[in-house]
């Protein structure tokens, strides 16, 4: 098939993501505003504007609609506070459905608030997170798995963001990895594609994707020595191993070497992650190849990193960038 080709049969897919999301808050200060708090002397950072959009799998979801897929459908876990509010309204705004989202008091909305410069435009103060440090509570658990249980067969891909790095985890627990394996077990048209930081040993039966550095680490966890191995034990139908420049090996019974295009000045590489799984998930639900799927996921990510924050791809912007791809 040919990437015109996959983009247009990408708009009749319907994906779900699972997992760990956030609110990413983009607040432009101003440094002229930073006069002293006249009640305890510290200094006040100054804050002239906001801008919300929804992160960690939020990212991944905002690329899939980005890319035209018919449905868009997010199953995380967030806070019946503030924050919560301003996750569904920044989902709302983006073509992304919150319905399936499990609204709890039990947590705070897990939220980034990121300080900007507006005379730089650099992020350059710490950032002030609101964040979960404890176990998922067991009625979010048990919401989400039943969730999960009654609508996994309305979609045609399963995209889950394993992002939390607690030890135990975030929403993606051992029940919901195990439920997880299920629907790839249960719905084999189904692509059940699994992005995990630190845990990615630990699922069975779905597709796995990782960068180096994450692949290295679940071989040291699993004590296995290669990406093979690691895929045997996983029982995985497919790896894939980010490399940044040096592109991908898919791993699916042989071992394959995708390029990606040399970028020596990308302007931002956050969420290329998030990016490469879109566009490589979609592309392996409609050409059941993984290499096709890695280069096509290599061609949006190619994108993402030349804008800054989390950027995505129109299906435009992708044919554009393959006519001065590798051959």
């Amino acid at each position: 098939m040919t990437t015109r080709s996959v983009l247009e049969a990408v708009r009749r897919k319907r994906v779900l993501v699972v997992g760990d999301v956030c609110l990413d808050r983009w607040c432009t200060y101003d440094p002229r505003l930073a006069e002293a708090s006249r009640e305890t002397g510290i200094p006040r950072i100054g804050v002239i504007a906001t801008e919300t959009t929804p992160g960690a799998g939020g990212t991944v979801a905002n690329n899939l609609v980005a890319l035209g897929v018919e449905r868009v459908a997010v199953l995380g876990a967030c806070g019946d506070d503030g924050f919560g509010y301003e996750l569904f309204r920044a989902m709302e705004a983006r073509g992304i459905s919150p319905e399936l989202m499990v609204r709890s008091p039990e947590i705070p909305t897990f939220t980034y608030t990121k300080l900007l410069n507006s005379d730089t435009g650099a992020e350059d103060l710490p950032r002030v997170d609101f964040v979960v440090p404890y176990d998922m509570p067991a009625g979010i658990e048990e919401q989400t798995l039943k969730t999960l249980a009654a609508n996994a067969k309305d979609f045609d891909v399963v995209l889950v963001s394993d992002q939390t790095e607690t030890e135990t985890g975030g929403l993606v627990t051992r029940n919901v990895r195990d439920a997880l394996s299920e629907i790839a077990r249960k719905q084999p048209g189904t692509v059940v594609w699994t992005d995990s930081r630190v845990r990615g040993e630990l699922f069975r039966t779905v597709i796995l994707k990782m960068n180096r550095d994450e692949a290295d680490a679940a071989c040291r966890r699993a004590g296995v020595s290669t990406f093979a191995q690691l895929r045997e034990r996983t029982e995985s139908p497919v790896l894939m191993v980010t490399e940044g420049q040096d592109g991908v090996q898919v791993l699916d019974g042989g071992v394959h070497r995708v390029p990606t295009k040399h970028n020596p000045h990308p302007v931002d590489i956050c969420g290329a992650g998030d990016s490469f799984s879109a566009g490589a998930a979609l592309a392996l639900s409609v050409t059941k190849d993984p290499a096709l799927a890695a280069r096509i996921g290599n061609l949006v990510a190619s994108i993402t990193i030349t804008k800054k924050g989390t950027g995505s791809a129109s299906p435009e912007e992708v044919l554009r960038a393959e006519e001065s791809w590798p051959a």
